[in-house]
């Protein structure tokens, strides 16, 4: 999961990663890389903006009015997707991810973690959670939220997709969510299980606990298909998480794609994330829009 320790630990990995490869510098761009100072091209998914409408979106909760973007093909109606951003929250290349979603015929609801206590984007452009009072920023933001919210949030959505005219809802809706909001898929799906049929968890945080409400206990509660895609370096630090999954969603009877990625250092799926590896989060993706395809049906 995303705190101290994991960038730590990223920190370590791109600086030895840096050093292995030829077409670094040795030494000077391993430290520029490691500090986070080398600039990289990320590439974005591809989407075609003319053929997609974008709207402010303003849904209401008990707590106030999630905002975001909900972005959809400019014909006809379409599965719902809801997606939730990393710790860093809702930002452009957020919103391309969401773009991107749509364009392959999903009305996404790209939707702010935050906005109990914050509207719109937590970081600015060159910022992130390791420049200096990134942790201090992002805490007051993340102590409102909890199991709780979650299933409030999620259902929330489900409810203003259900009374607009472009969403599809006999063919249910998809969450995707990355790091700390890759449990929160699970627990939106168990929460709304007659309406999200298919839950997309990228590096996610916190899926295996001793709690009672532990994510992986919540399988009986799900319908339609999971996709859990792990990195490399979490399952380093959690080996036993993978097989709890596994069975836990077996045993359950709920179809459950659970994998390891190799290599793939944890937020390695966002496309402005340090980790960003464009080989596994193209195939992150693809599987994520083959789980979308099957379950919303």
């Amino acid at each position: 999961m995303c705190d101290e320790t994991t960038e730590r630990e990223l920190d370590e990995r791109l600086a030895k990663r840096a050093l292995t490869r030829r077409h670094f510098a040795a030494g000077s761009t391993a430290a520029l890389v490691a500090g986070g100072l080398a600039s990289q091209a990320f590439a974005i998914p591809r989407f075609d903006p003319a053929k997609l409408i974008e709207e402010q979106a303003a849904v209401p909760t008990p707590d106030g009015e999630i905002d975001g973007l909900f972005i959809r093909p400019k014909e006809g109606k379409h599965p719902g997707v809801i997606i939730w951003p990393d710790i860093h929250g809702v930002r452009p290349s957020f919103f391309d991810m969401a773009r991107s979603l749509a364009s392959s015929g999903y009305a996404v609801m790209a939707a702010n973690p935050y906005y109990r206590t914050h509207k719109g984007r937590l970081f600015g452009d060159g910022e992130a959670i390791r420049s200096p009072g990134g942790w201090d920023r992002v805490k007051p933001h993340r102590a409102p939220l909890s199991p709780e919210t979650v299933g409030t949030d999620a259902i929330a959505v489900c409810d203003v997709m259900e009374r607009s005219s472009h969403v599809d809802m006999q063919r249910g809706v998809g969450t995707a969510g990355f790091c700390m909001t890759g449990s929160w898929t699970l627990r939106a799906a168990a929460a709304v299980p007659d309406r999200i049929k298919a839950a997309a968890s990228f590096h996610g945080g916190g899926l295996v606990t001793d709690a009672d409400d532990s994510p992986h206990r919540l399988a009986p509660k799900i319908k339609g298909g999971v996709l859990i895609a792990i990195a490399e370096d979490d399952h380093e630090r959690q080996p036993e998480a993978e097989g709890v999954l596994i069975k836990a969603f077996a045993e359950a009877n709920v179809p459950a794609e659970i994998e390891v990625y190799e290599g793939a250092m944890h937020g390695w799926v966002p496309t402005d994330s340090r980790a960003y590896d464009k080989k596994q989060s193209d195939k992150a993706w693809g599987r994520m829009l083959a789980l979308f395809k099957e379950q919303l049906a």
